[in-house]
Formats: C-alpha cells, sequence, structure tokens
C-alpha cells in the first residue's frame, strides 16, 4: 500500500470515528458507516458492518469489538476482510446484508 493511501485511510478512518463517537452526527456518518448488527454482552459491544465508499476496488466487511469501563471505551480491536463477490462466496450467500455488492 503507498503511503499515500494509507495516509487517506488514516485520515477517513479518523474523520469517521470523529463523526460518530465524538460528535455523535449520526446523520453525517452515515456517510462512513454501514452498520447491519449489533450486539452486546456485559461490557463488551460488537458492530457488524460494511465500509463502503472508501476509494478501494471493493468494500470491507468488518467486525468491531469494544470494550467499555465506566462509560468510557477503553480498547478497541477489529476483523476487516474484502467483501466478496456473489462469484467467491462459498456458501452462495452474501458477507453482509441480504444482498451481494452491485
Amino acid at each position: 500500500m503507498s503511503q499515500l493511501i494509507a495516509e487517506k485511510n488514516k485520515a477517513l478512518v479518523l474523520e469517521a470515528f470523529e463523526t460518530l463517537f465524538n460528535k455523535r452526527d449520526y446523520g453525517a456518518a452515515a456517510r462512513y458507516w454501514s452498520h447491519g448488527t449489533i450486539v452486546a454482552e456485559g461490557n463488551f459491544v460488537i458492530v457488524h458492518g460494511r465500509f463502503s465508499n472508501l476509494g478501494l476496488p471493493v468494500n470491507w466487511i468488518a467486525a468491531d469489538v469494544v470494550r467499555l469501563e465506566d462509560g468510557m471505551l477503553v480498547e478497541h480491536w477489529d476483523v476487516i476482510q474484502d467483501e466478496a463477490a456473489r462469484a467467491q462466496s462459498k456458501s452462495g450467500n452474501p458477507m453482509f446484508g441480504s444482498s451481494f455488492p452491485e
């Protein structure tokens, strides 16, 4: 990955996190986030979603795990994978939602 792409990606992710978590501008955050499932267990929240319009050849499917403590996000992990097209899907099902991306 070129340094320029890496810098753009960092800026995009920081802007997305700033918009969603700090500004809590949920309408504007929709440009960056396409979350389908959010589950919680104790102090852990897991968000499964699609990152689209990143300027990449394919969307990303991500699972973000956040641990909270005293109302603060104290740890974050994620798993990110390129979204499989219909022809690449082993199960015949999309990785996210009910349809394959166009």
